[in-house]
């Protein structure tokens, strides 16, 4: 006679001995750059369309500790305008966006990922040689004014 016991992923709970485990969420937040001019205290994230407002408070408050002012969520449906090489409709998913608004006048700046170089280069440089090159081929591959807007490929 053999006895099998099921095997848990957690020991089981005994009162009075605390276990250490860590939960983690089932959702995920992306910070998205906004498109138009925000107020400095708002940030925008995109979110899964099951999440709500409580859970974007309760995510930010608990995980990251961002004192939460208030929420406001939008749903952006997308086209399904474009065509695959099938010529079938492809429509992108649909997504909710996350506004939210930082309590205790706090104030949220996005960072500067790729900042703008100086483009100010020294005669002779490697650097001024690709820029004189990139201007070259801008100017070549300028359509030209003679053709009266018919494109290359098609030859008169």
């Amino acid at each position: 006679m053999c006895l099998s016991v099921p095997l848990s992923r957690y020991p089981l709970y005994q009162l009075g001995n605390p276990q250490l485990r860590i939960f983690r969420t089932n959702f995920f937040m992306t910070l998205v750059k906004p498109g138009k001019e925000q107020p400095p205290d708002t940030v925008q994230f995109r979110i899964p369309m099951e999440m709500t407002k409580c859970d974007v408070k309760n995510y930010l408050e608990k995980i990251y500790s961002v004192p939460v002012g208030a929420v406001r969520t939008r749903i952006q449906y997308c086209t399904n305008k474009k065509r695959n090489h099938l010529s079938q409709r492809v429509k992108r998913p649909d997504y909710k966006v996350a506004y939210v608004q930082l309590a205790q006048q706090q104030t949220f700046q996005f960072p500067e990922i790729f900042p703008q170089k100086d483009t100010a280069h020294e005669p002779g440089s490697v650097e001024e040689m690709q820029d004189q090159f990139m201007q070259d081929e801008q100017q070549r591959q300028k359509a030209d004014p003679r053709r009266g807007g018919v494109t290359e490929w098609f030859g008169l």
